[in-house]
């Protein structure tokens, strides 16, 4: 039996006696902030709602977001991914967002999860 102890693995983001550990960032990250937006009309956040097609990120922080609306007359069109933009922007290790509105291709509600449809009544 060893008298050593293991030394505890830094959480991303904390201090060390080495110093601060710069948060990793991760996909898991990037979607609870885009799970953080919600439709204006719909009580449903917009990663659930399917509206998130795919996320890119860079090992400089860069992040690239890839999402629709659920109708090209969507009163949200404006606000909905400059929400999701800020969102992102404000996770740690994210040094840019882009979000680039897409239609094709269209968004339907095969695209919603589970909870969505459940949430919304549509079996």
């Amino acid at each position: 039996m060893s008298d050593e102890i293991a030394a505890p693995q830094a959480a991303p983001g904390s201090w060390t006696p080495d110093g601060a550990v710069a948060p990793k960032l991760n996909e898991d990250s990037v979607i609870a902030a885009c799970a953080s937006v919600y439709d204006p009309e719909i009580p449903v956040n917009i990663y659930e709602l399917g509206l998130i097609y795919a996320i890119d990120i860079e090992d400089d922080g860069r992040v690239h977001v890839e999402m629709t609306l659920t109708a090209p007359a969507c009163p949200s069109a404006q606000e909905l991914p400059e929400q999701v933009r800020e969102a992102i922007m404000a996770i740690d290790g994210v040094s840019d967002c882009e979000v680039e509105v897409v239609w094709d291709p269209p968004w339907d509600q095969s695209r919603m999860t589970e909870d969505a449809r459940l949430a919304l009544n549509m079996f």
